[in-house]
């Protein structure tokens, strides 16, 4: 377009210069340098529309250039965003796994600890009980209720001292012990036997239900159902720690993890609640925390009247 229109200005003066000779009579040669210096002019219009012409088409192929550039770049750095966002999401999805490994074993950690300080306090028992014991037999042996053996005849011995060799009412075989019942429950957990594990925690509850560990028998049975993804299962397990152990350890782990298992089902209203109730209930504690971190996820408020 543009040289088309460059053509034709150049054609209009030139035969606007003619059409002025033609009608005014002037000399010969004025004439013919006129036309002439129109002719250098048409032909310098016409060369100048050659390079614009030519430059622009070595801008176009530039720029041309350049976006060609700019595309490879932007599909080189798509294809590292989504190897980024790839390597992200493995690291988010190894970094729970670890946590919930992490946390497992802080709470075996937690437990042995309390397993330890209730065996110290019957270790304590048994010692004022052996104390009042030998305290009894140094009486006994001060007032002389121990009466001196006598010489004279073979002493006979008192058949009460010792069982019957061939006694018919042998005893069934006793309950493992509380100790070894909890501590395998935990280990078997922790390794992931979660069916063995269960087995043992409700033979605790089964044999030692009003020891003080029976509240955390009871949680890791709800533990290991949540693991299995049986929400409603883990959800019955776990009110019945909420319910029946009112003092125990294992409150806040419990009501937070019922409130996550409400989650998973759907029922986020009722999730949302046991979160906040951990938040108010248990302040400063992990879980505290954990719920925090988990409303934050889900968009909503820690307190219910926060707008």
């Amino acid at each position: 377009m543009r040289t088309r229109d460059i053509t034709l200005f150049g054609a209009a003066i030139f035969a606007g210069a003619l059409c002025g000779s033609l009608i005014g009579p002037r000399p010969a040669e004025a004439v013919a340098r006129e036309i002439i210096e129109l002719q250098r002019d048409v032909t310098s219009i016409l060369q100048g529309q050659k390079d614009i012409s030519t430059q622009m088409t070595q801008d176009h192929t530039a720029i041309k250039t350049v976006v060609g550039g700019f595309n490879d770049n932007i599909n080189r750095l798509s294809g590292t965003m989504s190897t980024l966002q790839k390597s992200v999401q493995d690291v988010q999805a190894n970094s729970g796994a670890r946590l919930d490994t992490m946390s497992t074993q802080v709470q075996g950690l937690s437990d042995n600890l309390e397993e330890i300080k209730s065996r110290l306090g019957k270790l304590n028992q048994q010692l004022v009980d052996l104390q009042n014991t030998v305290q009894g037999l140094d009486a006994k042996i001060s007032s002389g209720a121990a009466a001196p053996a006598t010489g004279g005849g073979t002493a006979t011995p008192t058949s009460s001292a010792a069982p019957p060799a061939n006694s018919s009412a042998a005893p069934s075989g006793p309950a493992p012990s509380a100790d070894t019942l909890y501590s395998n429950g935990l280990r078997d957990i922790q390794s992931g036997k979660y069916e063995l594990a269960r087995a043992e925690f409700q033979d605790y509850l089964k044999y030692y239900g009003n020891t003080d560990l029976a509240s955390n028998a009871q949680f890791y049975i709800g533990e290991i159902a949540y693991k299995q993804k049986n929400y409603q299962q883990a959800i019955s397990e776990y009110d019945k720690v909420i319910n029946n152990y009112p003092k125990s350890f294992k409150l806040a782990p419990a009501r937070l993890h019922r409130g996550m298992a409400m989650i998973e089902l759907g029922q986020k209203a009722s999730g949302v609640r046991d979160l906040r109730e951990v938040i108010k209930l248990f302040p400063g504690s992990e879980e505290d925390r954990y719920a925090r971190g988990k409303l934050k996820e889900l968009g909503v408020p820690v307190s219910a009247s926060t707008r």
